[in-house]
C-alpha cells in the first residue's frame, strides 16, 4: 500500500516523531517562500506543511498508516495536493482527518500563521495590518511609548531608542482575526523633520548661538542636548559655523549598541551697530581689516 506522505517529508514509514519533525524543519527552511522564490518551491512548501500536519498528529498518522494513499483516492500525495485549489486543500484534509485545528511547531516557533503570508496548506488570508507611525526625532533618538489607536483596537507600543526612518515595528497579535488565526500590526516608522536637530547616520547636528565677544575672546556657553545640558568651552577666534564634537550624544546604533556623536555648529551673533557707542564704532572702523 503506497504511503507517499512519508516520501514527501523524506522519512521512512517507521520514522519517529522527532525524525519527522527534524526532516520537516529542514525542508521548510529549504522551500520557504522567503528564501526560495520559485513556483515549484511554493508548491513543495505547501505539500510538506500539509504532510507534517498529518504525520505530526498521532491520531491522524494512525489513520493514514491504516489506509495510506487510499485516503487521497489512491493518488500520490504530491499529485493530490497540486490538484486542489489554493484555498481548498485545507478544507479537504480537514474533512478527511477531522477538524482539530491545524497548528505547526515550525522551528520551535508555535502557530504558523504569518510566515511570508502562507498558512499550513498554501495561502492564508492576509491578517496583518500595515500602519504608518509618525514620531518625533526626539522619540526616535531616546525611545518612547506611544498609544496606537486603530478602528478595532487600541494598544501601547514601545519605540526603541535608535529606531530609524522606514523601520517596521511589529505589534504581535493586534491585527485582523479570522477563525483561530490572528495577524500582527506592522508599524512603518516615519521620523518627522526637526527644527533644531539634523540626523546623519548615527550622528546629530545642531546649530547654537554664540555671542561675538565669546567667539573673539573665548569663554564658556551652556548648550542643551537631547540627553542633558552641557558646558561648551569656546576657544578664542572661533569662526562662524565652526564645529564642536560631543562624543556619544548622538543616536544609538541598534545593531552595534554604540552611540553616535553630536556636532554643534557655532552661529556667531553679530551685534547691531545701532547698539554700539559712536566711539566704539569709530574704533572698529579704524581697526577692522
Amino acid at each position: 500500500m503506497s504511503k507517499s506522505l512519508y516520501s514527501t517529508l523524506e522519512v521512512a514509514e517507521g520514522a519517529s516523531q522527532e525524525e519527522i519533525k527534524k526532516s520537516y524543519r529542514r525542508l521548510a527552511r529549504k522551500y520557504h517562500p522567503d528564501l526560495n522564490k520559485g513556483k515549484e518551491a511554493e508548491e513543495k512548501f505547501k505539500e510538506i506543511n500539509a504532510a507534517y500536519e498529518i504525520l505530526n498528529d498521532p491520531q491522524r498518522r494512525a489513520q493514514y498508516d491504516q489506509f495510506g494513499d487510499n485516503m487521497f483516492g489512491g493518488q500520490n500525495f504530491s499529485d493530490f495536493a497540486r490538484a486542489q485549489g489554493r484555498g481548498s486543500l485545507d478544507d479537504i484534509l480537514s474533512s478527511i482527518f477531522g477538524r482539530g485545528g491545524f497548528k505547526t511547531d515550525f522551528m520551535g516557533g508555535g502557530n504558523y500563521t504569518n510566515m511570508g503570508g502562507f498558512n499550513h496548506f498554501g495561502f492564508a488570508p492576509d491578517l496583518d495590518l500595515q500602519v504608518e507611525l509618525q514620531i518625533t526625532l526626539q522619540e526616535a533618538v531616546l525611545g518612547a511609548k506611544r498609544r496606537v489607536q486603530l478602528s478595532h483596537d487600541s494598544f501601547e507600543i514601545k519605540i526603541p531608542a535608535g529606531v530609524r526612518e522606514g523601520e517596521v515595528l511589529r505589534a504581535k497579535g493586534r491585527g485582523r482575526k479570522q477563525g483561530g488565526m490572528v495577524g500582527d500590526v506592522l508599524l512603518k516608522v516615519h521620523v518627522l523633520e526637526d527644527g533644531v536637530y539634523h540626523q546623519k547616520g548615527d550622528d546629530l547636528y545642531k546649530n547654537f548661538d554664540l555671542p561675538l565677544k565669546t567667539a573673539l575672546f573665548g569663554g564658556k556657553v551652556q548648550v542643551e542636548t537631547l540627553y542633558k545640558e552641557v558646558t561648551l568651552k569656546i576657544p578664542p577666534n572661533t569662526k562662524n559655523a565652526q564645529k564642536f564634537r560631543l562624543r556619544e550624544l548622538g543616536v544609538k546604533n541598534r545593531k552595534t549598541g554604540g552611540l553616535g556623536d553630536l556636532y554643534l555648529l557655532a552661529n556667531v551673533i553679530l551685534p547691531h551697530t545701532d547698539t554700539l557707542s559712536a566711539p566704539f564704532k569709530q574704533t572698529l572702523q579704524e581697526q577692522l581689516p
